[in-house]
């Protein structure tokens, strides 16, 4: 029988919790690290969110704590890893989650909401990483995720939100190289239309629903899960020899034509 794939290690998820009832990327990620044998520790701005991915949890015997953070605040990054350093001992991985979106064109956004999605996208997992990272170093090393978008590679209408997300990506790989030498992985992955709470909540209809599945070539719905299995790939270390990367998970959309 093999041993769990995060056995030992300690984790913190950002975004850990959903803005509606179901499975979002964080919470997918934070179950999926737990049930590895992971220690995480489950970091959001709504500390009820939080709570509900940490009932899940504990019903599955994982072992998980809630540490309510506002990521932008970079006393707030700090306390989180020192957080997690008090409870656990190390910190092993990061996986940065928060994100909202914005949809406008340079011409029409709104320069304060601008600023606002850039600090929350962009700085948010900044700050997560600034303070994570001398944790990881002392420990030995360790794995980041951030999540980007597919809007970064194929933009359509979102043009605040996708530029936000290719700049998570030039961040992902510029930390990539600047702590590849304290044996730190940087590696970012980029969701396509998957179905999450964050979709829903705004109040997608079932038509809408059903035109973003069929964007797909697959021809299936994606979901949170989908991306927290990612994830939890990214920082194990069966991809010990992976950093740098963007990974669509996407069910091939990058690869159709571009919506007209």
């Amino acid at each position: 029988m093999r041993a769990p794939r995060l056995e030992g290690k300690v984790a913190i998820v950002t975004g850990a919790g959903s803005r509606a009832e179901g499975i979002g990327n964080g919470r997918a990620a934070a179950v999926l690290f737990a049930r590895e044998g992971a220690k995480v520790l489950l970091v959001d701005v709504n500390r009820a969110a939080a709570e509900a991915t940490l009932a899940v949890i504990a019903a599955e015997g994982g072992d998980a704590a809630v540490f309510e953070a506002d990521v932008t605040k970079s006393d707030d990054a700090r306390a989180m890893v020192e957080e997690a350093v008090r409870r656990w001992g190390r910190l092993d991985i990061l996986d940065n989650n928060v994100g909202i979106g914005g949809r406008a064109t340079v011409v029409d956004v709104d320069e304060a909401e601008w600023d606002h999605l850039m600090r929350v996208n962009v700085t948010g997992m900044m700050l997560a990483a600034k303070h994570a990272i001398p944790a990881m170093a002392r420990g030995g090393g360790g794995a980041i995720v951030n999540i980007s978008s597919i809007s970064a590679l194929r933009p359509h209408g979102l043009t605040p939100y996708s530029v936000s997300k290719g700049a998570v990506i030039a961040l992902t790989r510029a930390m990539a190289i600047d702590h590849a030498r304290d044996g730190i992985r940087v590696n970012c992955i980029a969701p396509g239309p998957v179905y999450t709470p964050m979709v829903y909540a705004d109040g997608m209809s079932a038509e809408q629903r059903e035109q973003r599945r069929l964007a797909a070539p697959l021809g299936i719905e994606g979901t949170g899960w989908d991306v927290g299995y990612a994830a939890l790939f990214l920082v194990s270390d069966e991809a010990r020899y992976i950093t740098g990367v963007v990974l669509p998970v996407d069910g091939g959309v990058i690869l159709a034509s571009p919506p007209r």
